[in-house]
């Protein structure tokens, strides 16, 4: 009689040991982070769109500073240069969830093949225009328009094919190396403006943009395409699904990235605006304008970097990278001197990067293989919608605050919406806890309580 409880006692935690085993299967993972800093570059596929953005976003960073300047120096109004950056943002609010459906339904190396096509012939036009000496502030906010719709269709297609060329494990990896990409044409493209601006003029920033795209179109051309996911079952499926997107976006792990990422992207979509300001208040030119954006790119590839050795992200990570992006732009805000605000914008630049390649992957992997595009699409409507909103608000700070206003209000506003979402997180917690412990009290018995109180017993 008395064999049996032992012996069961004795069954039982043999059975829990071998369930043990289990959990330390993810601690295998630890040691592919260090493997997996550069893990995407395995695919050929991958190396070739890496190399076609780098070099078509330094030159759209260089028509980019250009531009700015060029509207700046036309209207001599802060404000008029937030108004061009809100037209190129503002058709992400329309056309984002078209990219998005897009990206799930048609091939992307063909889509992104004529939107490269059709943005190098807008730089084409503006480079025209502006060599002539026939452009104006509308031509060149018209242009930015054609461009923010361009944008609408490739961004999430763009973002979506970046996980169609490398592996489930390298996820995270490809996400930031593309992020890198960026930040690294953000860094030369700059540079690279502000000498042509100084030297010839912004007209041949804009020639620079336009032929820096043959470089992507070959290599697209390039590309495998029998290395490209076939067409899935389960895209149409989703597509006949009409509550699949609701059901999407309703997701913690959808939403509250996205939420976040609209807070900050409302005032640091815009700091190139901000900067263009600061350095005709200090007087330091367009040299000093590049200055500054090199610096912001300097930390934001720095930032690339370090996401680039990341596996996965959290919340309470995505909260403190917020927090770190909300007091670099106070201390910007804060600093004297030139030297020191050049330090903060660099701390400005990681954080910025940290952030939203963290608020990418995470959305990318949470939304799957099926609603990936689309959900890129509501992500950019978010990102790029806010910053829309945002351009010609801090446009108008800058010009009658101040742009040191509007540094700390970049920092202050995004850090009152993170509190927010932070005490939103946690008030729901306790609410949806109760029913829990409550719908295992009926259905719990002395059968069930028994096996872990002799579990504990020697």
């Amino acid at each position: 009689m008395e064999t049996q409880p032992r012996y069961r006692r004795r069954s039982f935690v043999v059975t829990r040991a071998a369930d043990r085993p289990e959990p330390p299967s993810p601690r295998q993972k630890p040691p592919i982070p260090r493997r997996a800093r550069l893990a995407a570059l395995r695919s050929r596929n991958f190396r070739l769109l890496l190399l076609g953005q780098t070099v078509a976003t330094t030159g759209m960073w260089a028509q980019r500073i250009a531009q700015d300047w060029l509207v700046l120096s036309l209207t001599g109004d802060a404000t008029a240069v937030g108004i061009t950056t809100a037209l190129q943002l503002a058709p992400m609010l329309v056309l984002g969830l078209a990219g998005g459906w897009i990206a799930d339904h048609y091939p992307k190396r063909r889509v992104l093949q004529a939107t490269q096509t059709a943005t190098a012939a807008l730089a084409a036009i503006l480079a025209v225009l502006t060599l002539t000496d026939h452009v104006t502030a509308w031509h060149i906010q018209l242009l930015a328009a054609g461009l923010g719709i361009i944008a609408a269709i490739d961004q999430p297609v763009r973002l979506a094919f970046v996980t169609d060329l490398v592996e489930r494990d390298h996820l995270y990896s490809a996400i930031s190396l593309n992020s890198s990409t960026y930040q690294l044409g953000a860094l030369a493209g700059p540079a690279v403006s502000g000498a042509l601006i100084s030297a010839v003029g912004p007209g041949w920033a804009f020639v620079l943009n336009a032929v820096s795209y043959a470089v992507p179109l070959i290599a697209f051309a390039c590309i495998d395409p029998d290395r490209l996911p076939r067409p899935r079952p389960a895209t149409r499926a989703a597509a006949r699904a009409p509550g699949g997107m609701r059901g999407l976006v309703r997701q913690p792990e959808i939403w509250r990235p996205i939420a976040l990422a609209g807070a900050f992207s409302t005032f640091t979509s815009s700091l190139p605006v901000t900067l263009s300001a600061y350095a005709r208040t200090l007087g330091i030119g367009p040299s000093g304008y590049a200055m500054f954006t090199f610096v912001v790119a300097l930390g934001s590839m720095l930032g690339a970097l370090i996401a680039a050795g990341r596996t996965r992200t959290t919340v309470h990570g995505l909260t403190w990278t917020g927090c770190m992006l909300a007091a670099m732009y106070l201390l910007a805000a804060a600093v004297p001197a030139q030297w020191s605000l050049a330090c903060a914008l660099a701390g400005v630049g990681m954080a910025t990067t940290l952030l939203f390649t963290a608020v990418n992957a995470t959305v990318q992997v949470a939304a799957g293989t099926e609603l990936r595009g689309r959900a890129m699409g509501v992500y950019l409507l978010v990102f790029f919608g806010c910053g829309a909103l945002g351009g010609p608000l801090i446009g108008a700070i800058n010009q009658h605050l101040g742009p040191r206003t509007g540094l700390a209000l970049a920092g202050a506003v995004p850090a009152a919406a993170l509190l927010l979402l932070s005490l939103s997180h946690f008030v729901r917690r306790p609410a949806a806890a109760p029913p829990s412990d409550a719908s295992r009290r009926p259905s719990g018995t002395g059968r069930e309580s028994t096996p872990h109180t002799r579990s504990r017993r020697p």
